[in-house]
């Protein structure tokens, strides 16, 4: 089967949409059928990339070197995998929340929704860093709307943020360092090993690697970090798919793929490279930690922290060497998991409540067991502790910190994990241990079924990753060994 299945099926997904507008059940029952059709058909391209083969189809060749080109290593398999199958998961809450809040411009809200997918995907497949660009700004541009969707005035400014952090940097940063490398080594191709071996300087290469990592805006690294909170004004659904299926992640994959298959680890590692966005990553890691802490809005804590949970592979990238890549390539996995269940639960307490403040949530738990239970297992999954999948990630980046001789590092990894501590566990704990203040609704219980549902499945999946990493390894090591 070709590979253009993957990146084009959302984009006929996103055409029936619109054909079945008028129709919603008819519209969110295409959306999910699409969905499906995608996680099943990327699912079975993992016997042959774990046997090794890398499939490639090429589109369009423009100057020879510069081509409109697919290809699926086991990097971007992940990266397709996890956009793929939390898409079905989001498009059912989505259809939960979006009845649940009576939003407006539905149809406008999947059509997008299901063409930002098609961007995620082409970022997961691109053969080439030109065919990344591409499919990087459509992710931008397609998931615009989104994040305006209310259309009110915090809307409209969170937008501009929004647009004009991420096309400035992709832009001013990104496409010059596409440009430049394309210069110096005559191709933009990703290959095992990297390009720039024996073609670069090392301080020419310190340079691109700067450019590449503030370039790809999506990363979030400091200080083009404030389109993520900005856009915390979209309906909840969006926040999912900006913060765990797509565009963060499209970030971070991004800067994975560069370092491994355009730098190559053994090159990365060489001289001081990668050393100052190491040190960025880890600044990010730690401030971001640090101002979730003081934030009382639920959604901007659970923002602050995807920046700094970030950072942690992107730290895991600039370490350089094959254990911290392998620990940032599961943290792709498990923090999606995690971090999507505790948006989901966010949107199922504004839904359910109408809460949107940490300090307001005492006792809600009594009412919204499986809603706050969801958002324990999460929030112990991402500070990594056992048996839930987080645990993982955390220790193959703590073995790469170890690998690259970086003690300091090894230590933001652990002060990090305190801090994740200290600005999530106290939601859960307010939620079942405080009572709740006099007045509150007696008939208050938990929000819809199709809002239920998908957090206690990516609350699941959160235990699954923990006693089931074979497939997750068995995948990540023969791309982990080029």
């Amino acid at each position: 089967m070709s590979l253009l299945w993957l990146p084009f099926l959302p984009l006929a997904g996103a055409l029936l949409v619109v054909m079945a507008g008028r129709l919603p059940n008819l519209r969110e029952a295409l959306s999910l059928v699409t969905a499906a059709v995608l996680a099943a058909l990327t699912f079975s391209w993992y016997p042959a990339v774990t046997a090794g083969e890398t499939p490639t189809v090429v589109l369009f060749d423009f100057l020879g070197s510069a081509q409109l080109a697919f290809s699926l290593e086991p990097l971007g398999l992940l990266f397709a995998s996890v956009a793929s199958g939390l898409w079905f998961v989001t498009t059912l809450y989505a259809a939960g929340y979006m009845r649940g809040n009576n939003e407006a411009h539905q149809t406008r809200f999947f059509t997008c929704f299901a063409i930002a997918i098609c961007g995620a995907m082409g970022v997961a497949l691109a053969d080439n860093l030109l065919t990344l660009f591409l499919f990087y700004e459509l992710l931008t541009l397609s998931t615009y709307p989104l994040v305006t969707h209310k259309g009110n005035a915090a809307a409209r400014r969170g937008g501009r943020i929004y647009l004009g952090i991420l096309l400035g940097t992709s832009i001013g940063l990104l496409l010059p360092a596409i440009v430049l490398t394309w210069v110096l080594t005559g191709t933009m191709r990703f290959e095992p090993g990297g390009i720039l071996d024996g073609q670069v300087s090392q301080g020419m290469a310190t340079l691109l690697y700067l450019m590449f990592a503030f370039g790809v805006g999506k990363a979030a690294l400091m200080p083009f970090h404030k389109w993520l909170p900005a856009a915390m004004v979209a309906p909840t659904p969006v926040s999912a798919l900006l913060h765990a299926v797509a565009v963060v992640k499209a970030g971070v994959f991004s800067i994975l793929k560069i370092t491994v298959y355009i730098f190559g680890l053994d090159f990365a590692a060489q001289g001081d490279i990668t050393r100052p966005v190491m040190w960025v990553a880890a600044f990010t890691l730690i401030a971001a930690s640090l101002i979730a802490l003081t934030r009382d809005n639920l959604k901007e804590r659970l923002a602050y922290s995807t920046v700094s949970q970030l950072a942690y592979i992107t730290l895991g990238a600039a370490l350089a060497t094959s254990m911290s890549v392998m620990g940032g390539a599961m943290h792709i996995l498990m923090h999606a998991f995690g971090k999507i269940t505790l948006f989901f639960c966010a949107g199922a307490i504004y839904t359910a409540a109408h809460k949107t403040l940490v300090s307001e949530l005492d006792g809600l738990g009594r009412a919204m067991p499986f809603t706050f239970g969801a958002f324990l297992i999460a929030s112990l999954s991402i500070i990594g502790l056992p048996p839930l999948g987080g645990s993982w990630s955390k220790w193959y980046l703590m073995l790469g910190a170890l690998d690259a001789e970086q003690a300091i590092m090894m230590a933001v990894f652990m002060i990090s994990s305190l801090l994740n501590i200290a600005y999530l566990l106290p939601i859960p704990a307010r939620a079942f241990l405080f009572k709740p203040p006099a007045g509150s609704p007696i008939g208050l219980r938990e929000a819809p079924l199709a809002s239920v549902v998908p957090l206690c499945l990516t609350a699941t999946g959160c235990f699954c990753l923990f006693f089931l990493p074979g497939p997750l390894m068995a995948l990540l090591s023969p791309w982990n060994d080029s």
